[in-house]
């Protein structure tokens, strides 16, 4: 017992200067208060709205999965591609006017969505959704790059990390409360989903509103004994990209990316697929939003919890157990259904818990020591050029995942089947053993669980190679 009492003080210890450490926040002003109020608002619409867009394409508009797929596709690669010009935009207009141009436009084109979905007389609906998502991806572009360079803009050196930790815990808490509208506007108020696109109409105004009334200035915000930050020789994008493919870092970046491609994958699954299957193998009343809730609450929980302690474990091997973890919240759901001892929906809502709880905890340990990865294995003075590489892992896995999500779902999740010459829903079939496994979606589950896996097997075969030459900024003894 009395060995073990200074480790938990430690701990503790930790916790609470974590905490602490958001003291600093008090050097900033309302700017960036107003910022993360408009970050909880949108993230609150928008984790809403991907979650539900898949439902909404095939169930209110009548499109096929396959097609849905597509559509969302063509809407999250648009949105990330445009990342990697945004922030260009966003500093040539100042933020405020990239906050008014980014929104107001948000408010239009969700306003043009709530008259398509409330209007079934309207020819083409399917494909009038699709181009206005589309239309949406530069502004919803905008409006991430705006919360991120705001956030730098509105805290002091010293402020800094505590304001992009509380960013990131508002953005998660905005998830958390955008599953919850959907069970809301679903089996509470029992109409459309359309209407979570009448909440994003509501959520934009409020945007609008406090854009107006609490980001007033521009300027960098720094402390009382800070001193301006030293300008640096600014290089075309052209030599930059010159001398990035010139490095062997690059290569290394590269295989990494590659390798985790699977584990990235799980994180679009999550929009992707799962609504569609939780509905089709739960039921028509499926908790959509209360299961997908829980990855944002988990992550808001293992922020303040583990962020603390993460620096007692090695970066590499964070990364790449963590990404293990997340790779294996796949397997629960590969299980035959009747293993659970259970009835067909009480088995998948066991499957989704158990899935949600394990990507989250393996989210928690890789996601964050990802960018630690990269800014480790970077040239000194290409950092920033290696973090932003370190997003073409989300972006390929996104629109890999988005275009053949529809596929997937019509391969081994569809709405029905046809066994025998009958058609049938899905989760009567699987009731009365008409399919074998392999045509189950069990099956799906463990093709893309073994696919993530074999990654991350790789990544800690290929370990010595992947971190030649890193700088680490600390690397202790523990495993």
């Amino acid at each position: 017992m009395s060995e073990a009492s200074p480790a938990k003080k430690t701990a503790a210890q930790l916790v609470i200067g974590y905490f602490k450490d958001f003291g600093v926040l008090k050097e900033t002003g309302r700017e960036y208060w107003g910022i993360q109020i408009i970050n909880f608002l949108d993230c609150t619409f928008y984790f809403a709205m991907l979650t539900i867009a898949s439902l909404f394409l095939s169930h209110d508009l009548g499109m096929s999965d396959r097609a849905a797929g597509h559509s969302i596709a063509l809407f999250t690669s648009a949105t990330t591609l445009l990342l990697t010009v945004s922030g260009m935009m966003t500093d040539w207009l100042g933020i405020r006017l990239s906050m008014r141009i980014s929104m107001g436009a948000m408010l239009l084109l969700r306003s043009a969505m709530v008259v398509i979905g409330l209007t079934p007389s309207l020819p083409h609906r399917g494909l009038l959704a699709s181009v206005l998502l589309v239309l949406m991806a530069p502004f919803m572009a905008g409006i991430q790059t705006v919360f991120q360079a705001a956030t730098q803009r509105y805290t002091t050196r010293r402020s800094r990390s505590a304001g992009f930790n509380l960013w990131y815990l508002f953005m998660n808490i905005g998830a958390a409360a955008g599953g919850y509208s959907i069970d809301f506007v679903r089996l509470v108020l029992k109409v459309p989903n359309v209407h979570i696109f009448t909440m994003g109409v509501g959520t934009a105004v409020l945007c609008l509103i406090t854009s107006e009334l609490m980001v007033r200035r521009e300027q960098q915000l720094a402390g009382a004994d800070e001193q301006p930050d030293e300008k640096k020789e600014r290089r075309t994008p052209l030599s930059i990209l010159l001398a990035v493919i010139r490095e062997p870092a690059f290569f290394r970046l590269v295989v990494l990316i590659a390798l985790i491609l699977g584990v990235r994958a799980v994180y679009a699954y999550l929009y992707l697929l799962m609504p569609k299957y939780w509905e089709r193998t739960i039921g028509p009343e499926a908790a959509i939003g209360a299961l997908n809730m829980i990855n944002p609450i988990g992550i808001v929980i293992g922020l303040i919890l583990f962020i603390p302690l993460a620096n007692k474990f090695k970066v590499y091997n964070m990364l790449v157990y963590g990404a293990m973890v997340s790779a294996f919240s796949l397997f629960p759901m590969a299980l035959p259904w009747q293993w659970y001892g259970t009835g067909i929906g009480p088995a998948h809502y066991e499957m989704a818990v158990l899935c949600m709880i394990i990507v989250t905890i393996g989210e928690v340990l890789w996601s964050p020591k990802l960018n630690e990865y990269t800014a480790a294995i970077a040239p000194i003075g290409q950092e920033g050029t290696y973090l932003g590489l370190s997003m073409v892992p989300w972006f390929l896995a996104k629109t890999l995942v988005s275009w053949y999500s529809g596929n997937l779902l019509e391969r081994w999740s569809p709405e029905k089947v046809t066994v025998g010459g009958t058609a049938m829903p899905l989760q009567q079939a699987m009731v009365e053993n008409r399919l074998d496994y392999w045509h189950t979606p069990a099956a799906m589950w463990l093709i893309l669980g073994a696919f993530a896996m074999a990654g991350c097997i790789g990544a800690v075969l290929l370990r010595n190679w992947l971190t030649q030459g890193a700088r680490w900024n600390r690397e202790p003894a523990a495993a």
